[in-house]
Order: C-alpha cells, then structure tokens, then sequence
C-alpha cells in the first residue's frame, strides 16, 4: 500500500510541476516560451498522419493550381480554393460546389457557360479634382494586383473583358467629396467588366460604385490599399427587375490602412456579391458592412471573405437583410481565415435577417478558421428570425399603429448600416429606397 501511495505521490508532483510550467508559459508572445505537447500544435490536437508539419485544417498542405494563389485540399479551408484567371481551371459548374450550392445557376443566364462578348454597362465616373481616371488595357501592371479569381464566372470575366476602368487617389491627396462610378446596363447579353481603384500611401478617400438598369453582368473589381490609407467602398447594387450581377470584389491592405466596404443589395433578379479582404502588413484595419432587402423571388447573395494573413490586424463584419414576399431569398457567408502567422487577430462578424412576410427564407453561415491561439479574440453571430413582439408593444403602447410600428422598426434595424456610407446625399436616396419597399409590402 505504501508504494502505490508512493507511486501516487509522484505523479501528483509530476503534474504539479507540469501545470505550472505550463501556467508560467503558455500566451507568452516569445516563441522560445511556448509549451509543445507531443500530439498536440498551436493549433490543437494533431492526430492524423496527415497533418504532419500542417494546420489541421489543410490550410499548409499541397495542392496543384494554375497561378498557386491557394493551398491545401479543396473547399476543406478557405485557404486551399482553387484560384485561377482561366475558367476552364474550375470545370463545370453543377451547383454541388460549396461556393454555388445556394445559387440558382439557371438564373445566371449563361454567366457560367457563355462567352461574355455583350456590351459591357456604360460607366460614367464623377470625381473631384486631384483624383485620376484612366482606362487601361489589359496588360497594365495594375491588373491582377488585389486578387485572384475563385469561380468559374469571376474567372470568365478575367478572360473576356476588354479594357478597364482604373480610379487612383494619389498619395497623400484627401478626396473632398466622394468618387462615384455610375454603371449603368444597357444590354441583357452576358458581358464583362474590369474596375480598379487604388488608394495610394496616406490618401483618403471614397468611391461609390452605382449600379443601375438592366445587364447580365459578370464583374471584377480590385482595391489597393496603401500603407497608411484610408479608404471606403459603397457598391450599390440597385439594377432593374430583370438584371443579373455577379461581382468580385477584391481588397489587398497595406501596412497601418484603414479600409470600408459596404454592399447594399436592392435591385436585380439575381445578384451575388463576394468581397474579400486581405491583409498584406500589420497594423491594418477593415470593417465590412452590408444591407439587402429581397423582395417576392428575388435572389440576393453575400459571400465574403476576410484573411488574416499577417500578425496585429482588426476586422469588423456586419451585415443585415429583410426578406418580404414569396420565394425570397437571401445568401449570407462569412469566412474568416485566422492564418497561423496572423498573432495578435482582432475579429468578430455578425450577421441578422428579419422576416417581414410568410415564403421567404434567409439562408446564414458564418464560419470562422483559427490556425493560431495567440489573438486578442474571434467570434462569430447569426440570427434570423421575425419581428420582435416586445418592439411592437412599446411603440404601440405609445400610441403608434401596427403599420407604422412595424416600419419604425424595419427602418431603425436598417439605418444602422446605411449610417456607415457617409455620403449624405447617398444615405438620404437609400433611405427612401428603404421606405417604398416598406410601402409595397404586403404586410403593411
């Protein structure tokens, strides 16, 4: 008995000695610090052969692509996508993919079969002075500096465009006023389209791009952010009734920048919008906001992606959507890649959906990879669901009718994106386009 107590002893000691070891070390920021566990990485537990000298996740492992601007095994992380400018690259789209399993291919209307040789949107650029407009050939240096394609269609839409649109905001230059792209869709045969927009070291800025009238239109915008730069995006997608639009929105953000985006999706029979932001240097910050309202068989689609490539950077998501009306339908993905460089990580996405009407339905996936444990924090949010009942009955309580209430309620859930643009001339259209879909709809 005595020797079992013995034994007992020790191996209580043992571990004694073990968690404090660990206590001591574990979050300090040295590598030479840091507790190793056989079995085990930063990352967590690592039992598979497979994993040997990589994330769980597959992020690190091989994988063959045409330009080898993705890693890993397919659709495993966000990390391993294949990334291609050529679409046969991708294959035959079948609606399986993970990038396509909620989007109707049948109401592209050939942007994923078809030659996109129709007559691109016209643009018109309004700026103020100091900022430079250009249109540029393909074979510009410019081109392909943000991002990469990851689907068949924004891959088509590399190949076939014709020439591009690039807006610069010089160095050091603050915009007074904003920049707006008015494009504008005169053709309903699938067609493409270039955009890129650099804000140069320490400018500051906004670009809105405006989307209006009737295309089937296959788009590609890239966005360069300088060291130091402040810049904000507005893409509003508010296209007539029967106008299809796919655009890939790609940010690369340099050292200490400070990058906007905000979607705000109202038009169109189809629209999909993927942005994605992507950290090249510390210190930078990204906030990504968006606003949608899908009325009867409307298909509104938000797939976005947030990489934290590099250590000490800030990311903020949000983005809300009502549904009214049959058929509805609403598409909202969150990625968020922690990368195991990016220590010191600040992240933290949410998305809400608010069902105004019977028929609808919102469709909500936030995902969140985390290849390091050494960040300031990470989270995630989602919630759909119908008006708060409580709401209702403190505005009524108050005098106010069920119509109005209701409205109130839609209208402040809303605002709180719209606020973000800070372009008032640009808030106050929004705001009404708000209000008359408030007025058509069947609820009130």
């Amino acid at each position: 008995m005595s020797k079992l107590n013995d034994v007992v002893e020790t191996v209580t000691e043992k571990v004694s000695n073990v968690v404090e070891e660990v206590k001591a070390k574990v979050g300090s920021p040295k590598e030479t610090n840091r507790v190793r566990i056989d079995g085990f990485t930063e990352e967590g537990e690592n039992l598979s052969p497979l994993n040997e000298d990589s994330s769980p996740l597959g992020g690190d492992s091989s994988k063959s692509h045409s330009h080898g601007g993705g890693e890993g095994i397919p659709d495993s992380s966000r990390a391993g996508r294949t990334t291609s400018f050529h679409r046969a690259d991708f294959g035959r789209m079948t609606g399986r993919e993970e990038d396509w399993r909620f989007t109707p291919l049948k109401r592209l209307r050939g942007l994923h079969t078809a030659d996109l040789d129709g007559t691109a949107p016209e643009l018109a650029v309004v700026a103020p002075d100091g900022v430079r407009v250009e249109s540029i050939a393909r074979t510009d240096a410019r081109i392909g500096s943000a991002g990469i394609p990851e689907d068949r269609v924004a891959a088509a839409a590399w190949e076939d465009f014709r020439e591009a649109t690039a807006v610069t905001i010089p160095a050091e230059t603050v915009v007074d006023g904003s920049v707006t792209l008015t494009i504008n869709g005169v053709s309903k045969d699938p067609a493409a389209q270039h955009i890129v927009i650099t804000a140069e070291k320490f400018s500051k800025g906004v670009v809105v791009l405006d989307h209006k009238g009737s295309a089937v239109l296959s788009q590609n915008v890239e966005i360069v952010v300088g060291d130091g730069a402040e810049l904000t995006v507005v893409s509003v997608q508010d296209w007539d009734d029967d106008a299809v639009h796919a655009s890939a929105q790609y940010a690369k953000i340099g050292r200490d920048a400070k990058f906007k985006h905000v979607v705000v999706s109202l038009g169109g029979d189809l629209v999909r919008v993927t942005p994605s932001s992507k950290f090249t240097a510390t210190g930078g910050d990204v906030q990504m906001f968006g606003l949608y309202y899908a009325d009867a068989g409307q298909h509104l689609e938000q797939r976005l992606f947030v990489d934290h490539a590099v250590a000490n950077c800030k990311s903020r998501v949000m983005y809300k959507g009502a549904l009214q009306g049959r058929d509805a339908h609403t598409v909202w993905v969150g990625d968020v890649l922690i990368r195991k460089e990016a220590e010191g990580t600040d992240t933290y996405e949410v998305n809400r959906n608010l069902l105004l009407t019977d028929g609808g339905r919102a469709d909500s996936v936030p995902n969140l990879e985390i290849e390091t444990g050494l960040i300031e924090g990470a989270g995630h949010a989602s919630a759909t669901g119908r008006f708060d009942d409580e709401h209702l009955f403190y505005l009524m309580a108050r005098g106010i009718p069920e119509d109005t209430a209701r409205r109130l309620v839609v209208r402040g859930f809303l605002t709180e994106i719209i606020q973000q643009i800070k372009v008032p001339a640009l808030e106050e259209r929004l705001t009404d386009a708000v209000e008359r879909e408030l007025e058509a709809s069947g609820a009130y």
